[in-house]
């Protein structure tokens, strides 16, 4: 088959439950469903005024960012940046990141290069608290 097609919401797992957060936190991961052989792409929705509990970084991986819904903040190493819908933030390799949903909550698309195989966990590492300061 020359394409593959998946709903995202409907058709793949919620591993949200996971990452020990939030009730409501839901990460849903595409990149197998898809068969993508390039990239990676998951979905998540972050509950209105929590922080996603994990900072994390690749080593070979670079991330983009996309807002489709709501707002938040995203630390980037050491800058905070505030997000609104359709924003897009494109983090390196190397480089730590995290991310808050405001009022509204926040949905974002993440999507990665190259894609990290069979074993991604070997390309990052993560830091439970890793943005500790003052939510706002």
């Amino acid at each position: 088959m020359p394409f593959t097609l998946t709903n995202i919401r409907a058709d793949l797992e919620d591993l949200g439950s996971r990452f020990d957060g939030a009730p409501g936190l839901e990460f849903r991961a595409a990149t197998k469903a898809l068969e993508l052989e390039h990239s990676s792409l998951s979905y998540q929705r972050v509950p209105p005024g929590y922080r996603f509990p994990y900072g994390h970084t690749h080593m070979r991986q670079e991330e983009v960012y996309v807002v489709v819904r709501g707002g938040g903040r995203m630390k980037v190493d050491d800058e905070v940046v505030e997000l609104k819908e359709w924003d897009a933030v494109r983090v390196p390799p190397g480089t730590w990141r995290g991310y808050e949903s405001g009022p509204e909550g926040l949905e974002i698309l993440v999507i990665g290069a190259p894609n990290l195989g069979e074993n991604p966990r070997d390309d990052v590492e993560g830091e439970r608290d890793w943005w500790a300061d003052q939510q706002g």
